[in-house]
């Protein structure tokens, strides 16, 4: 390969590393056919990914593998754990040729409960329905060790291999074994104990597989109370660690169940012109295939159009069979496959994983979308303003303002104005305030805005399409009082509150104001955090700015003799008001001379006595 193409490549394979999530999840690196020759699992997948780019590699075998990849496709998921399985089914699946670890045909295990005349609850790597009732599989296979022992501490079932039925128990072919005599079982096969009471037992343990161990940690708080009553502290301990293990156990994968079979799992996510669609199929409670694709919108389609042209489309492209489908809301003209909304279990849990796959998707092409087309973003946020406030045109010109005085003293306030998203300092306003006396901000507020918008009105200048206060009703109240009553404007005014830690946490619009809801990590709510604290540092830094030249004047400047010139000639030397004051007279006399030094000697001196 020339070196062009494998700069090109790396580009290509770098743009999709740098928008992967940092998520946990499984990824999967595809060779110039399109052929999967690797699948790895991540806690983090960019940072995983990354990895395989980002230096050269020891191992000839990894340095092979970069060499082939052409294209990186990847599945998120919710935990660690869950990447693991899901690691494992697609390693089943697609016996890529890099893969070493988990294409031996094992299985995670998986705990069962018999059908059996008497059940058995036990682990095994072999799934076969016609057995019994399986949980799991179990990644972590300490846990669900810790789990078959809780359950066996808490139900003392019988553990044998023996083949127990009705018969057999009448005809008193069983016997007691040790397993009795140790009390780790009751005898249920020699009628030491009822079948009625061994079947509650397995139900109860049934109901701590499924998750469902509410009123077995009831049961065993108040077991744990009476013994503690009873100063039985060694027991009440014992009882704790069932019951800590009880509470903090997971029974049971997000990714795998084996309740599942041949099942299809879809979930969309719209955009503007483009729909995006996620496809799972879960197949022996494992998913075997996952895919996200787009349809870009011809006319106006409803979601549930698009979504019945994906399923008809993806399950004719994977050969589907299933006779059911999974989806978030409901889909007709599917023929005979059952449409399944789920509200909670199992299947509401991989609809929400197909969610948590699409969404994704649509942020990493949305990112890959603004990086080539920076202005492409800007525009998107201002539409999506546009539709929060119901504005009629979209605000590509935005205009903030904001006061700053301490207790009234060196008055200003500040404009600042964002075109298309981005600000525009060629644009930006300073205003003295001149016809306010004392700390008004709302009168502040009205001098500057019916001065901004008058000038603006009489040179004949684009007006804003929308206005932001730096503050809440009341100063949304002023500004329009002097925008719509006075000036007879027709101009959008919104108002940016904050909380008590100063941060903003509002935007408000309407007359009266109505709080619009937005969410705090959004892009635009960071875009109107931005637009807050522009204006809040042009005001601020004019102020000081401001305050910092009447403090040097009102010390220099009705000193006789000592002009602008002879001012910056001090400052340079002594940078400051005291500094100047601490100074020796022959100090000063070498920079002013003799005159000058002795008059600003003695008035300085004055100054200070006064203050």
């Amino acid at each position: 390969m020339e070196k062009a193409e494998k700069d090109k490549l790396r580009a290509y394979l770098m743009g999709i590393v740098s928008n992967l999530p940092e998520c946990p999840g499984c990824y999967q690196y595809l060779d110039e056919t399109g052929t999967i020759i690797y699948i790895g699992k991540a806690k983090n997948l960019k940072r995983r990914v990354y990895s395989y780019f980002s230096k050269e590699h020891d191992s000839r075998k990894t340095a092979i593998l970069v060499s082939k990849i052409r294209d990186i496709k990847y599945i998120v998921v919710k935990t660690e754990e869950d990447a693991l399985l899901l690691e494992n089914n697609l390693i089943k699946q697609w016996s890529p040729r890099y893969n070493i670890l988990l294409k031996d045909g094992k299985t995670y295990p998986s705990i069962v409960i018999t059908n059996e005349y008497l059940p058995r609850i036990f682990q095994t790597r072999k799934i076969d329905k016609r057995l019994g009732t399986y949980f799991g599989p179990y990644s972590h296979v300490p846990t669900m060790h810790l789990l078959l022992e809780l359950i066996r501490k808490l139900y003392p079932l019988r553990r044998c291999r023996e083949s127990i039925t009705a018969d057999s128990i009448t005809q008193h072919k069983h016997k007691e074994c040790l397993e009795y005599h140790i009390k780790n079982c009751k005898a249920p096969c020699t009628l030491r104990q009822s079948r009625e009471e061994y079947l509650s037992y397995i139900a109860e343990a049934k109901e701590i597989l499924k998750g469902n161990t509410a009123q077995v940690e009831r049961q065993l708080l108040h077991q744990m109370q009476e013994h503690a009553a009873r100063m039985e502290f060694e027991e009440a301990q014992a009882i704790k660690e069932k019951y800590l293990l009880v509470e903090n156990y997971r029974s049971k994968s997000e990714v795998v169940t084996n309740a599942i079979h041949n099942i299809d799992v879809f979930n969309i996510e719209n955009n503007e012109k483009v729909a995006y669609i996620n496809y799972l199929h879960v197949t022996n409670g494992c998913i075997t295939q996952a895919f996200t694709f787009e349809y870009a919108k011809r006319l106006d389609e409803s979601d549930e159009e698009l979504l019945a042209a994906g399923i008809i489309e993806m399950r004719q492209r994977y050969s589907s069979d299933s006779k059911e489908v999974i989806v978030p809301f409901p889909v007709k003209h599917l023929g005979d496959i059952l449409v399944t909304v789920p509200q909670k279990g199992d299947k509401k849990k991989l609809l929400e994983l197909s969610k948590l796959n699409v969404l994704q998707y649509k942020k990493d092409r949305i990112s890959q979308s603004d990086k080539l087309n920076p202005e492409q973003k800007q525009v998107r946020l201002m539409k999506e303003l546009q539709d929060a406030l119901h504005l009629p045109t979209l605000p590509m010109q935005i205009e903030c303002f904001d006061n700053s005085n301490i207790s009234g003293s060196d008055a200003v306030a500040g404009c600042v104005v964002f075109r298309k998203g981005k600000p525009s300092k060629q644009d930006y306003r300073k205003y003295i305030i001149k016809t306010v006396e004392g700390p008004d901000d709302y009168a502040s507020m009205q001098e500057v805005v019916r001065r901004r918008y008058t000038r603006i009105m009489e040179e004949g200048t684009t007006l804003p399409d929308l206005i932001i206060t730096d503050g809440g009703h009341g100063q949304m109240e002023v500004v329009r009082e002097v925008i719509e009553d006075e000036l007879h404007l027709s101009i959008p005014i919104a108002g940016l509150a904050k909380n008590d830690k100063h941060r903003t946490n509002e935007l408000l619009y309407g007359f009266p104001p109505q709080v619009i809801a937005l969410k705090v990590e959004s892009p635009l709510f960071r875009f109107l955090t931005q637009v807050q604290d522009e204006v809040h540092r042009f005001a601020i830094t004019f102020h000081r700015d401001k305050r910092s030249k009447h403090q040097v004047a009102s010390a220099l400047d009705h000193v006789p003799g000592i002009g602008p010139k002879t001012k910056a000639l001090l400052l340079r030397k002594w940078h400051s008001v005291k500094r100047i004051r601490e100074a020796e007279e022959s100090e000063l006399a070498a920079v002013v001379g003799i005159a000058k030094a002795k008059i600003l000697k003695e008035i300085l001196a004055e100054d200070r006595e006064k203050s």
